[in-house]
């Protein structure tokens, strides 16, 4: 550039705007009605404008804030240009199920949006949806040049699938055992007015090519434990096998006619099979399957009383805000600040007997732990009880010398440099949402990778990319470290 000649002037960034273009929704009185989408997605039109609001911040908060690094920016930068292919193609790119994570993720990343320091941010999640469905995003994995190394991995929930995708793009043969007749795991819980049977079987086609097998029906720990798979020839073994089973509220009659796990109880519902239900419905709990059992109640029990139990107040709900927000439109009923003492009925639920609560110092969590009230009791008439009070693995016969740690939600998980367990080649993982159990699996993946490159005799590499590119995914630009929100 000549000497005299004038200095470029930096891109004036858009102005903030505060303001969201609405996301429109199904009304509340004929949504309850069946299991249709309550909420609507953007149209062309509406997703740039929305994806316009985003300032390009030169540090990418929201992508740091993702669990799965998303490049959430760059997608959000092309639909603001309207190319929605190329926003398609930079979401599947970092996201093997981008079409269910549009519908249920948490969103960490418009918890870092610097727009809601001024006003709502931006609706990163819709507009990952809007690049699904105005542009091409059927897109299929490239695998590498096959590495002769076989991995088994124990549970095809999002853990396992997000391991199988990482694995299986480096070159690897991966077989995915599953207990259930279909992959999926919890996925396969939540209600069909959040995430279509579609979603995931989009997500599931782009694998096709893959060297990525699924046997179902097959319980590692009845069929074989984690050791065997070992002898069995493969090179290394990841078990990501979550909370599938409930846990229980610890109550005498626990068992009694009318008493429903909450997770089998939405399995059936979500499969179609008829449930028992009666008319005034009592689901106890605070979180997502809780909230997604009270929703299901109402639809497949027209004119039902819903009622909702939780020992803490609505502020401690880890349950996502929007899902509560929608419930309470919804007409269910909260009653907060109870705890189950008892059960009424001989061989039918009839009643639950619940306790004040108030609320005490914090424990070594930092989480305010329930006092009792004395003379509190109230019973409230039920003749249907969820039980949503948590979930927990089932570990029998996965094997000895694992050396497992359990994490406070439940599932199992190593104790070693990438999740590594006791047993040299068995990783295990696990996390608290679906997109944390992606992130732990990818990061164990990695590890994997490592330890067997090791064992090759080569050096690991970054993912390469998912479509057969020559460069390999990199971070985005102004990338520093990850911002550890957990919800």
């Amino acid at each position: 550039m000549p000497p005299d000649a004038p200095t470029p002037a930096r891109p004036t960034p858009p102005k903030l705007d505060p303001v969201r273009v609405p996301i429109r929704e199904e009304p509340p009185a004929q949504r309850t009605e069946d299991f249709r989408p309550i909420l609507r997605g953007y149209t062309r039109e509406e997703a740039v404008l929305e994806a316009k609001r985003c300032i390009r911040c030169r540090r990418p908060w929201c992508v740091e804030a993702c669990p799965i690094t998303q490049d959430c920016r760059e997608y959000i930068v092309q639909i603001a240009e309207g190319n929605f292919d190329e926003a398609a193609r930079v979401t599947v790119r970092d996201d093997p199920l981008a079409n269910t994570l549009c519908k249920v993720c948490y969103r960490y990343c418009e918890d870092s949006c610097v727009i809601s320091k001024k006003g709502i941010p931006i609706a990163i999640r819709h507009l990952k949806r809007a690049a699904l469905e105005h542009g091409k995003g059927d897109l299929v994995y490239v695998p590498s040049r096959p590495t002769g190394q076989r991995v088994a991995v124990v549970g095809a929930g999002p853990a396992g699938l997000m391991a199988a995708w990482e694995l299986g793009l480096r070159g690897y043969g991966v077989t995915v055992y599953e207990a259930e007749p279909e992959p999926g795991g919890l996925l396969r819980t939540i209600p069909a007015y959040r995430m279509s049977e579609e979603d995931l079987d989009a997500d599931r086609a782009r694998f096709r090519d893959l060297d990525v097998t699924f046997v179902t029906d097959h319980r590692v720990g009845t069929d074989g434990s984690a050791v065997e798979l070992l002898r069995e020839g493969y090179a290394a073994v990841l078990l990501a096998v979550g909370t599938p089973s409930h846990r229980e509220l610890g109550l005498p009659g626990e068992t009694r006619e009318g008493v429903l796990p909450a997770l089998s109880f939405l399995r059936e519902a979500r499969a179609g099979r008829p449930l028992p239900l009666g008319k005034q419905i009592v689901v106890v709990g605070g979180g997502d399957v809780a909230m997604d059992s009270v929703r299901t109640a109402l639809r497949l029990s027209p004119g039902a009383e819903v009622t909702l139990v939780y020992r803490r107040g609505r502020e401690e709900m880890p349950a996502d805000a929007e899902e509560v927000h929608e419930a309470e439109q919804e007409s269910v009923r909260f009653l907060f600040r109870r705890a189950p003492v008892g059960l009424v009925g001989l061989s039918q639920i009839e009643g639950l007997v619940v306790r004040s609560v108030e609320l005490g110092p914090p424990d070594e969590s930092g989480r305010r732990q329930p006092v009792p009230v004395p003379g509190s009791e109230e019973t409230i008439p039920c003749d249907t009880l969820i039980v949503a009070v948590g979930q927990k693995a089932d570990l029998d016969g996965l094997g000895t010398g694992l050396d497992l740690a359990l994490a406070p939600q439940g599932w199992p998980e190593g104790r070693g440099p990438g999740f590594a367990t006791g047993v040299e080649g068995v990783y295990a993982v696990g996390g608290r949402s679906v997109v944390h159990a992606m992130g732990a699996a990818s990061e164990a993946a990695q590890a994997i990778d490592a330890y067997l490159c090791a064992r090759r005799g080569s050096a690991p590499g970054p993912r390469p990319d998912p479509f057969g590119g020559p460069e390999p995914t990199r971070l985005p630009k102004g990338y520093t470290a990850p911002i550890r929100k957990r919800k």
